[in-house]
């Protein structure tokens, strides 16, 4: 096993413990001068083969320690498991570091098998005491935001409250081998490993780096295709390919990211040919002239969000207490208008929690109809035949399509006699009043990070308190105690089919929130970019690897 200075690391942890209390193909392999240049230290003199894209500034570039910037994790990164986007444009896991793994028939015990002979780009030997060490640093690391996992693991509540030094749930079986040992079963805790922020780290390397690790490129290093080369404060960052990448080198010689994020400039950019991938969804309504014109059709690429855009209402605040009034609320939207208007038609209407894509979503969830008759009728039965006021929420960083979604139901729900006002918040005063439960409506869109039910219910639905940091105040506590176990169902068929009644009775019959509809996330490429994907769950965000550019 690779030998590791623990005494140290431990003495690191321990301080922080203190302190927690698709297009067609071309050649590859175009970039490994370059990379090769970058691996010895010196400047890269040509990056004509660099992918150009833009990007905001990250915070940081520590998978652990962001919860908005993955293109570094995803790049630079790898993880024992990851999701690929299959032919019928689900995704589903596959090996990455890890070449297989093995759960035991009480769903406790999970044994993993490391690929042999993978290195971090400094040349250091991937073995069992990075994933331990990995594990341990996103528990206890004072800025880690991915603490969430010590909810399931062996003597995790142990490590954190600094009881011991050590992760009772991981035990090394060899260099290669280990297992992970949890305090109850967790169906989920496969896919959550495939989540940027638990990509491994190389622990000797990250433990000596202390706060220069995610900041300074030349300790930052990963096992991924791109090596990180370069942060330039206010201007770009720089990826450099690894050539020696363990699964092999990517397509391209790197990628440059100038943190660019005016939509008319990054317009621009890509008009004049200094910009490779543009997103669309940055654009609001001029994305039309990309997505309807003649000009660019064959260099659109688009993938679907595996998340849900929805409208949420307060159970705590009068009359959206009254279920009567929720579901008219719900039938008075004619959904499909509001597609066209907001996306020009381009997604499909989702009926629940579960969007299309996600593991458990349900086909045969009956659709919520356009009845605004029946609506009325609900509305006088609950006693307001003339209707009633409403308060809408949006932050004054709102994006234009979740602006464009409340002004359209206002509209409509202002026809069954509802007056709405809308208030609109400073970015931090809108997370703060939500938070508090505090927001009687407003519309949202949610993306999910892992490939699971269990990864947008529990979320919305899962206990009390996540149901009023949502300002949802779901009040059916049988239902929110389901919720909460059903994540340690085994069986997979029992499982599945649990958090679709759990749905059903959320959506259709609680009337819970207001699902509208997921969308494709459409970009447009350059005419030398050849083999860009979406990634599987429609982030902006995704993996560069096997994206080449053809010289023109």
């Amino acid at each position: 096993m690779k030998h590791f200075d623990w005494k140290r690391a431990r003495g690191a942890l321990a301080l922080a413990l203190a302190a927690l209390l698709g297009l067609t193909g071309c050649a590859s392999g175009n970039g490994a001068g370059s990379a090769a240049q970058a691996k010895a230290g010196e400047e890269i003199a040509d990056t004509s083969d660099f992918l150009r894209l833009t990007g905001q500034e990250p915070d940081t570039a520590d998978p652990q320690c962001t919860g908005d910037y993955y293109s570094i994790p995803l790049n630079v990164f790898d993880r024992l498991v990851e999701v690929r986007t299959g032919p019928d444009g689900t995704g589903g896991f596959v090996p990455s570091l890890a070449d297989s793994w093995e759960v035991s028939g009480d769903g406790l015990v999970y044994t993993f098998h490391l690929h042999e002979g993978v290195t971090f780009s400094n040349g250091s030997p991937l073995t069992a005491s990075d994933v331990e060490y990995t594990l341990i640093r996103a528990l206890t690391h004072p800025d880690s935001r991915m603490g969430d996992i010590g909810e399931f693991l062996l003597g995790a509540q142990e490590l954190t409250e600094g009881k011991t030094q050590e992760l009772e749930a991981f035990r090394a079986l060899g260099d290669y081998d280990f297992t992970i040992t949890l305090s109850a079963p967790y169906a989920a805790f496969l896919a959550m490993l495939s989540i940027p922020g638990y990509s491994i780290l190389d622990a000797e390397t990250t433990a000596a780096a202390g706060d220069g690790f995610g900041k300074d490129p030349a300790v930052t290093v990963g096992t991924g295709p791109f090596v990180f080369k370069a942060w330039n404060p206010g201007s770009e960052l720089i990826l450099a390919a690894n050539p020696d990448c363990w699964s092999g080198a990517p397509g391209c010689g790197g990628i440059v990211m100038e943190f660019v994020t005016d939509a008319e400039a990054r317009r621009l950019m890509f008009e004049t040919g200094k910009l490779d991938v543009l997103d669309l969804e940055s654009l609001g309504n001029d994305a039309e002239f990309f997505l309807r014109g003649d000009i660019y059709q064959d260099r659109l690429c688009y993938g679907n969000r595996v998340g849900i855009s929805y409208i949420a209402l307060n159970e705590a605040v009068e009359p959206l207490n009254d279920v009567r009034v929720r579901r008219a609320l719900q039938l008075a939207l004619d959904r499909n208008a509001i597609l066209m208007n907001v996306y020009g038609g381009r997604g499909v209407l989702e009926n629940g929690i579960y969007p299309h894509g996600l593991i458990g979503f349900d086909p045969e969830l009956p659709e919520i109809p356009f009845d605004p008759q029946k609506a009325s009728a609900l509305l006088a039965e609950a006693g307001y035949p003339d209707g009633f006021e409403l308060a809408l929420t949006v932050d004054d960083v709102s994006s234009f399509y979740s602006r464009e979604i409340l002004e359209l139901a206002a509209s409509m729900w202002g026809k069954l006699g509802v007056r709405t006002t809308v208030r609109t918040l400073t970015e931090e005063e809108f997370w703060e009043a939500r938070r508090n439960g505090e927001i009687a409506c407003y519309a949202s869109r949610f993306s999910v990070d892992y490939n699971d039910p269990d990864a947008i219910i529990y979320l919305f639905f899962g206990s009390e308190e996540n149901a009023r940091s949502r300002s949802l105040f779901y009040d059916n506590a049988d239902v929110i105690d389901r919720v909460a176990g059903a994540c340690s169902i085994v069986d997979e068929r029992e499982r599945l089919a649990e958090y679709r009644e759990l749905e059903r009775v959320i959506v259709q019959e609680d009337c819970a929130w207001i699902p509208l509809f997921s969308n494709r996330h459409y970009f447009i490429v350059n005419e030398r970019v050849r083999n860009f994907r979406v990634s599987w769950n429609g982030w902006t965000d995704t993996q560069y690897r096997d994206v080449c550019l053809e010289d023109r």
